[in-house]
């Protein structure tokens, strides 16, 4: 059903998920969330599973209408989503009633935030993912970022009851302006001068605005290669740091290319990939080497959050229909239009209190039908 109305696209919406694996020998690209624990989070916020597809906000959010009840939950940036004109909290879940309209006053901390709507976003599976790759035109809605006048399909009967959740407060990141990103080095790292490796580790580099959704580029101090900046083409993983004959670095994002033919210096361990998708231009980044036992024990305990999060105890948004009598009919009545029934104890969870102001903040309308 066509839940979401488009009144303002934004800088650059799009549906992600967790990208479209199986078809890189084809030269088609991941693509999928770029901060993968962000999106993540907002799918559990709301009872989704984590890879459920949701939306994309970066830097200016859109402004979206809801035509049906919703139950929305926002992680990531602090973009200062605002329902109807009040503030609401990032990283829970609340009610958006129909006719409520959800618009953002502009990024506070971090580049983007997630979206995600009870019941998933509902666009077409493209070669297995719902994910939008615009360079290709791929995916996604239309294969492009949201524009106004699009309408957002949910799957039906989504808000009939919606586990909610919130996040741990000590699990909430902050992103600030300076990052420092863990590595491992390699796979060409020998490719380089012993001084350019060393440079490398102790350098801050800015994030340029030409970076975007397939890399984030960087300036700062070159990096010297041992030999030819060019190899043989191979296969590029999410974060690699890729030196072309310039000297500066590149990481590689979720949209990259699935090969390339420059010397890669290094690669940011997943669990730290989150940072880079949150990176502004103008942001300092630093690199730190790290064993590849680190980069797996930063990544269990990323998880560890996440599953944490599925485990908790729910929030329940539920539609409450109630039957009344006047004059001898009978009537059906929708009060709410979603409600919140019973919440985690406040000291469980961030954003306790702010859930539980969705019942206050939902505007309450009597929907009258014949019975039965």
């Amino acid at each position: 059903m066509d839940a979401i109305e488009v009144v303002d696209g934004g800088a650059f919406t799009t549906v992600q998920d967790h990208g479209r694996y199986g078809y890189q020998r084809y030269g088609v690209p991941v693509s999928g969330a770029m901060d993968l624990f962000a999106h993540s989070v907002a799918n559990l916020l709301v009872g989704n599973a984590r890879a459920a597809a949701a939306l994309e906000l970066t830097f200016v959010g859109p402004c979206l209408r809801f035509l049906a009840d919703a139950v929305v939950g926002i992680a990531g940036a602090d973009l200062q989503p605002k329902l109807d004109g009040v503030l609401m909290p990032s990283w829970c879940a609340f009610a958006a009633p129909q006719g409520a309209v959800l618009h953002f006053a502009g990024a506070r901390d971090g580049a983007r935030a997630y979206l995600a709507v009870a019941g998933g976003i509902d666009v077409p599976v493209v070669l297995g993912s719902r994910s939008t790759f615009t360079r290709g035109a791929l995916g996604g809605f239309a294969g492009r970022a949201l524009q106004h006048g699009d309408r957002i399909r949910v799957a039906a009967g989504a808000v009939e009851h919606v586990q909610g959740r919130a996040i741990p407060a000590q699990a909430v990141p902050t992103y600030g302006h300076d990052h420092v990103v863990r590595v491992v080095l390699g796979p060409q790292h020998e490719a380089f001068t012993s001084g350019a490796v060393a440079t490398f580790l102790s350098s801050a580099y800015e994030v340029t605005p030409k970076s975007d959704r397939v890399g984030c580029r960087l300036t700062g101090e070159p990096l010297d290669h041992a030999g030819p900046a060019d190899i043989v083409s191979d296969g590029i993983p999410f974060g690699a740091v890729q030196v072309a004959g310039d000297g500066l670095p590149m990481v590689l994002l979720a949209d990259r290319g699935t090969t390339g033919g420059y010397t890669k210096i290094a690669t940011v361990i997943s669990a730290d990939l989150p940072r880079l998708a949150q990176a502004l231009p103008g942001d300092r980044v630093s690199f730190r080497e790290v064993a590849l036992a680190d980069a797996h024990r930063a990544l269990r305990e990323q998880e560890g959050v996440l599953e944490r999060i599925a485990r908790s105890r729910a929030v329940v948004f539920t539609r409450k229909r109630l039957h009344v009598t006047v004059e001898r009919s009978r009537f059906d009545v929708a009060v709410g239009p979603i409600e919140l029934e019973r919440a985690a104890p406040a000291e469980t969870v961030r954003g306790t209190a702010e859930i539980c102001s969705a019942r206050e903040l939902s505007a309450v309308h009597y929907e009258i039908r014949p019975g039965r």
